[in-house]
């Protein structure tokens, strides 16, 4: 799922947006717990996804209504990327805040980008598939993540309505252009794939890529992110009043937009049997690329978790804040630790391990996988193992300010 690698501390700076600038706490540098608890907690939700991927037995992306137990489990993940991807808009306003300029900024999110865009092709890479060999690779989350730092690069240069508008257009307007199809741009069908229709994209020579994350949509969910930075730059009072009106706004906004399946989504809900398998086809949204309804669903209540976030306090909290302040060292670790003990499990079961080094088979092997409550038990067992590392990451972090950690 982002990784932001931005401090959370606020310095003195203008804020213009959301006609806030009379609310602004000038010179406050409080640590933004709220930030850091919720992007603590989407990563510890991300890593339950993941989990399932590597145990579970179903699909990799199970969406069947009549499953409810496993489709709220790939559900509720729903909210991780999108909620990341917000929050590295924000956290990129308030790293431009502590007294950087506008090119400082954009050199730094160029640098970032590029930098995340390499590790997906390798780190990233080898830790999913424990392969050396370079005949696949995936764009996942973490290369959307580091190509729309790219474009924001370039964005932070223009004034924050006009970045604010940009971002609102991409995430509503995207879905209008679903009729458009690769086929139809004939040599320049592939690009079509990376910004907007994932696809599996093969070269001469038999080198396959998959485009997953289209680009659209998430650079409109940094470039508001961006936008909303300010609001954290306001007195905590007007900061939560807007968020909540925010959250309240895009939640329901959902609600209306999707109950008349006319716009916003491919896939239309539909009565069922149920009213629990009905709901569940009221929720089921597209991921890829994600719809306007999908990140209407999943940002609205985040923005409402921000705002509930803010006096959130006791050992519980800190434990899940220290996960939100290491983002990069906890998605690498996570995604490594997770391999590794998958390929413990099946050897301890008895099944060859050889379809764990490489590209995921489109069926996992007969007889393997756990059930959906030892998919739990696995996730939590990986959070606690997670644990000590981040805390130490976190307090180094703290105590030093080299350079060279602001990309870790």
């Amino acid at each position: 799922m982002s990784l932001t690698f931005y401090d959370t501390r606020l310095s003195p700076s203008s804020a213009n947006t959301f006609g806030l600038d009379r609310a602004v706490a000038a010179g406050a540098r409080p640590r933004l717990n709220s930030i850091d608890l919720l992007r603590g907690l989407v990563l510890m939700v991300m890593a339950l996804d993941h989990t399932r991927d590597f145990f579970g037995a179903s699909a990799m992306n199970p969406r069947d209504v009549a499953e409810p137990a496993l489709f709220m489990t790939r559900w509720i993940t729903h909210f991780c990327a999108p909620v990341f991807v917000l929050l590295a808009g924000v956290s990129a306003w308030l790293y431009g805040a502590r007294g950087r300029t506008t090119g400082e900024l954009s050199r730094f999110l160029l640098t970032r980008g590029f930098w995340l865009i390499a590790i997906e092709f390798t780190v990233v890479r080898f830790g999913w598939m424990f392969a050396f060999n370079l005949d696949y690779f995936i764009m996942q989350v973490i290369f959307a993540i580091g190509a729309s730092m790219v474009v924001l690069a370039g964005l932070v240069h223009l004034p924050r309505w006009a970045i604010a508008t940009i971002g609102v257009g991409l995430i509503a307007g995207h879905n209008l252009l679903d009729g458009i199809k690769a086929e139809d741009l004939d040599a320049l069908g592939w690009a079509w794939n990376i910004l907007h229709v994932p696809a599996l994209l093969v070269s001469n020579e038999g080198t396959r890529l998959f485009a997953l994350y289209p680009l659209i949509p998430w650079i409109g969910v940094i470039a508001a992110g961006y936008a909303l930075g300010p609001l954290f730059k306001a007195e905590r009072k007007v900061r939560v009043s807007w968020l909540v009106l925010l959250g309240v706004a895009v939640t329901a906004g959902f609600v209306i937009i999707r109950s008349t399946n006319l716009y916003g989504d491919p896939q239309p809900w539909v009565a069922h049997d149920t009213a629990l398998a009905t709901a569940l086809s009221f929720v089921n949204t597209e991921k890829y690329p994600p719809s306007l309804l999908y990140l209407m669903m999943t940002l609205g209540p985040g923005l409402l978790l921000l705002a509930a976030f803010e006096t959130a306090r006791g050992r519980v909290v800190d434990t899940i804040v220290t996960f939100g302040r290491v983002p990069f060292a906890y998605y690498i670790a996570h995604i490594y630790l997770i391999h590794a003990l998958a390929i413990a499990y099946a050897w301890s079961i008895g099944i060859d391990t050889a379809w764990l080094m490489g590209v995921f088979p489109p069926e996992k092997p007969a007889g393997y996988g756990l059930s959906l409550a030892g998919v739990y038990a696995v996730w939590l067992l990986v959070l606690v193992a997670l644990y000590p590392l981040c805390r130490w990451f976190a307090a180094l972090k703290q105590r030093r300010n080299d350079w060279w950690l602001s990309y870790l």
